[in-house]
């Protein structure tokens, strides 16, 4: 659990690091998934964006009884899983992922997600660990972003440079095992990784069940920005009920 102090950090700075840490058995059971994944998936050498469309293995991950307590802290006790990535850095030529945020891509309303961040290896300044901006989530609004048509990044849209000054990012230093989570209005982004040791994330996004995952909105985002169609994401309830009463969870592959 976290403590109330690191509840009102995450108010008020928009991220936490936790306590918490997978077992060294865990890590390399992901770890084991991750390279198999690439080895039949080589695409997904770099971003894998929606993991358990290839992968259920990975929902273990997601249902662990401690992550949920820690999130339900944070969103409220009802709440789904709707998404999980999985970013992987290789060494020597990792993308870097551009300034954005979350809500950006994303078809919640109203917009509200808590997402874990879960380090499978040393996620340090040197292997492009993630920086945030804190506090950066307090107005509560999707700031400008534009498109971005670049090699060697991860995602299309990125922050204008208007919107945010670099100079008060913070690094979020991991240790294998470890987690930070942040809101969905939080400025973050990550350097590339040019170092010879791998720096491979393992994203969990968990959104109120107060809030409604819209398909409709899901396909216009991807026309209009270019960016991954979510309309045939499959939500899964994890704790709790529909508060919104109208989120679809059938099962969608």
């Amino acid at each position: 659990m976290l403590s109330e102090s690191q509840v009102d950090a995450y108010r008020e700075h928009g991220y936490v690091i936790a306590d918490f840490r997978l077992s060294e058995s865990v890590l390399e059971d992901l770890r084991a998934d991750q390279k198999r994944l690439v080895e039949r998936e080589p695409r997904f050498r770099d971003l894998c964006p929606n993991l358990l469309a290839y992968d259920l293995r990975f929902l273990e991950i997601a249902r662990t009884p401690e992550i949920l307590d820690m999130v339900e802290q944070l969103i409220g006790p009802d709440f789904a899983l709707w998404n999980s990535s999985l970013f992987s850095k290789p060494e020597r030529d990792g993308q870097r992922t551009p300034w954005h945020q979350d809500g950006q891509y994303w078809p919640i309303r109203p917009l509200a997600t808590c997402t874990v961040w879960i380090a499978l290896d040393d996620s340090t300044p040197e292997t492009g660990c993630l920086q945030v901006i804190p506090g950066s989530r307090h107005e509560r609004r999707l700031r400008a972003h534009r498109s971005l048509a670049a090699t060697g990044v991860t995602l299309t849209q990125e922050l204008d440079p208007s919107e945010y000054d670099p100079s008060h990012a913070k690094d979020i230093v991991l240790e294998a095992g470890q987690m930070s989570l942040h809101d969905v209005y939080l400025l973050h982004g990550s350097q590339a990784n040019y170092s010879p040791r791998p720096r491979r994330g393992i994203t969990l996004r968990f959104m109120p069940t107060t809030s409604y995952f819209d398909r409709e909105l899901a396909s216009r985002q991807a026309a209009e920005l270019g960016v991954l169609d979510h309309a045939e994401r499959t939500l899964y309830l994890v704790r709790g009920v529909d508060r919104c009463g109208r989120n679809d969870f059938r099962f969608r592959q």
